[in-house]
């Protein structure tokens, strides 16, 4: 089985922490027998240029490749395009988050833009072969002319030979943090307005204030090798993202069996439900601070989150997106 996967995230010698969820899912697919193609689109590189003649690029593509499915690893524009360059073709798309949630801007440009890849994501939505969602929210988004039964929820698989449990007194003494304080990790970068970053900052404000020797950190600058460090030297990773899909940061974290505080978002609820010292807050400053102040407090250091997530294997979400290729090849 051949497939050309077309993506606008993928790590590069510049950005080495772009897309590293969809380079991996590429490799696992590798992993799985599949013979892969990747076209690159380097949006953070070319901005919105990247987009020029991508339609006539990915039939020559398909001329020369002629994979068995097209699989476009994200919405908006790119997914627009490729879905009309090849009608005759079948082409899976995943929707991710924002390519059919939208998300904050500051400016007029930038939330029209939004807004122009939502109706994007949309008409990609109608034209594709099938579509991968990561969470149910993403399917409920997702028009109502749109045939369910070519649409599957499927999150990203999650690496569990690089996401699992360290010791986090040595990374914490890694990373220098103070080991008299508990330290809470923000997974994101705080200048993503969809992230809120503020709100973190606010509830682990409130948190100190309250007594208990508390320091905020955020995943920012992070080569993405060091990343299981963080995560296992933080007590308690908390997000407050105003819109997800299947958020990587929370599966990882509970493969390394650290403690989640999280807003409802996505498919968080479904994530962390019975385990304990991991919790649901409002996303008010005073409910986060009081939960992670129970994470804290009043759970063990390391929680029973692994297991949870080993569906989510990077292997086992192949097999699955393997299977789904096969359906769609077969009946387009």
């Amino acid at each position: 089985m051949r497939v050309l996967a077309v993506t606008n995230m993928y790590p590069t010698p510049k950005l080495p922490g772009s897309g590293t969820f969809v380079a991996a899912q590429v490799e696992s697919l590798r992993a799985a027998g599949l013979d892969v193609h990747v076209l690159r689109l380097d949006r953070a590189e070319l901005g919105r240029l990247v987009y020029r003649g991508l339609g006539a690029k990915v039939r020559e593509l398909v001329t020369g490749f002629q994979p068995t499915v097209t699989h476009v690893m994200y919405g908006g524009v790119m997914a627009d395009g490729v879905t009309r360059a090849l009608s005759t073709h079948p082409v899976v798309v995943s929707f991710c988050g924002s390519d059919l949630l939208g998300g904050q801007a500051p400016g007029v440009l930038e939330r029209l833009s939004i807004r122009h890849g939502i109706r994007a994501s949309r008409r990609a939505a109608g034209l594709a072969a099938g579509i991968i969602v990561k969470s149910q929210n993403l399917l409920d988004a997702l028009p109502s002319r749109v045939d369910r039964t070519r649409t599957w929820i499927v999150p990203n698989g999650i690496d569990l030979n690089r996401f699992h449990p360290l010791d986090p007194a040595a990374c914490r003494n890694d990373l220098g943090w103070d080991p008299q304080r508990r330290h809470v990790l923000f997974p994101a970068q705080p200048s993503r307005p969809e992230k809120r970053y503020e709100l973190a900052a606010a509830s682990v404000k409130r948190l100190a204030e309250s007594g208990v020797p508390v320091e905020l950190h955020a995943l920012e600058g992070v080569d993405h090798d060091d990343v299981p460090v963080w995560l296992n030297a933080a007590h308690v990773v908390v997000l407050t993202s105003a819109y997800e899909g299947s958020p990587n940061a929370v599966k990882e974290a509970l493969a390394c069996d650290v403690p989640v505080v999280s807003v409802d978002v996505g498919d968080v609820s479904d994530r962390l439900n019975g385990i304990a010292g991991c919790f649901l807050a409002d996303p008010t400053p005073d409910d986060i601070a009081e939960k992670i102040g129970y994470a804290l407090a009043h759970h063990p250091a390391r929680v029973k989150g692994r297991q949870s997530v080993a569906n989510l294997a990077l292997e086992s979400v192949a097999a699955r997106l393997r299977e789904i290729y096969e359906v769609v090849s077969t009946t387009r």
